[in-house]
């Protein structure tokens, strides 16, 4: 479907940005090993399953759930800490087929039509659609089609902890701040981060070496989701460290079923530097799902 790019002031209402620690979003909650955290009416016509990216959890989509244009009546917000991150506790299967499959398993019991992924949660969701576990439409935010595109930090991390173990990982956790400083709005900054360091580096090893492991084995992601048959808006800031070669760009470009966005100013973390312009693309995302009542 091709490629835009949402240019500054494109999303008409202009509203101010929420004070997210005052918001009044749920307290998180626990649900068959995950930890949730909810926004909307139970009853409510699109249920939207939020998955954060790796080292994240709920609370970095907090100003996406506190954006007023998801304050409505047809539209509940679940973000879901993926387990294992933040220090929750993992499965013991660290597989990208197994996250599918708890989070296929996790949609279904909360009746989601749509689910939107972050970085990591990106590539679940997109492992959801293509094995069958969900057929709803996708947003992904941030996804990796292949190893070549992962931000060279955790490649990096990977092939020093073949000698040196988890200590790569435990030194990472201990400079995250910084090397957050730029990527990260400020006054949630200190905020997110205690949740980034919040993980443990043994758990960050396993995991990291499972996602490598799993964009080695398809090569590239693009024809996976693709092939899968579902509507997906493929969003990226423009200074974001997730790559995209020009061949998945294409791809992407010719693929009938999904859009390729570009938000300019934005890095990798789409959700908290622009919440009010995902939250748009949300709003048109679910336009594609049918409401409750008609599935």
């Amino acid at each position: 479907m091709g490629e835009r790019e949402i240019a500054r002031g494109s999303f008409a209402r202009n509203i101010p940005r929420p004070d997210v620690a005052n918001d009044p979003v749920s307290k998180d909650s626990h649900r068959d090993g995950w930890v949730l955290r909810e926004a909307g009416p139970a009853d409510a016509e699109h249920t939207v399953l939020l998955l954060p990216g790796a080292l994240c959890t709920a609370e970095f989509f907090e100003e996406l759930m506190a954006e007023p244009s998801l304050r409505v009546e047809s539209i509940r917000l679940v973000a879901a800490t993926v387990q294992g991150f933040g220090g929750t506790s993992p499965p013991d299967d660290l597989s990208m087929e197994n996250y599918t499959r708890l989070a296929g398993r996790l949609a279904t019991d909360l009746d989601c039509d749509l689910v939107v992924g972050h970085s990591v949660g990106a590539n679940i969701a997109i492992e959801m659609a293509a094995s069958g576990e969900f057929s709803g439409p996708l947003l992904l935010l941030s996804p990796t089609f292949s190893r070549k595109d992962e931000s060279i930090f955790p490649r990096a991390l990977d092939r020093l902890s073949s000698v040196f173990g988890h200590l790569p990982y435990a030194a990472m956790l201990k400079i995250i701040g910084p090397a957050m400083k730029n990527s990260l709005p400020p006054d949630r900054y200190e905020a997110l981060v205690a949740e980034l360091k919040k993980n443990d580096s043994r758990f960050v090893r396993r995991h990291t070496r499972h996602l490598l492991e799993y964009l080695d084995l398809h090569g590239s992601l693009v024809s996976r989701l693709c092939d899968a048959g579902v509507t997906a808006c493929v969003v990226f800031g423009e200074h974001d460290d997730t790559g995209l070669t020009d061949e998945e760009r294409r791809g992407l470009e010719e693929c009938p079923l999904t859009t390729l966005i570009t938000i300019p100013g934005a890095g990798h973390f789409t959700m908290n530097q622009e919440p009010g312009r995902v939250a748009e693309l949300l709003l048109e995302t679910a336009s594609a799902a049918p409401a409750a009542g008609e599935r």
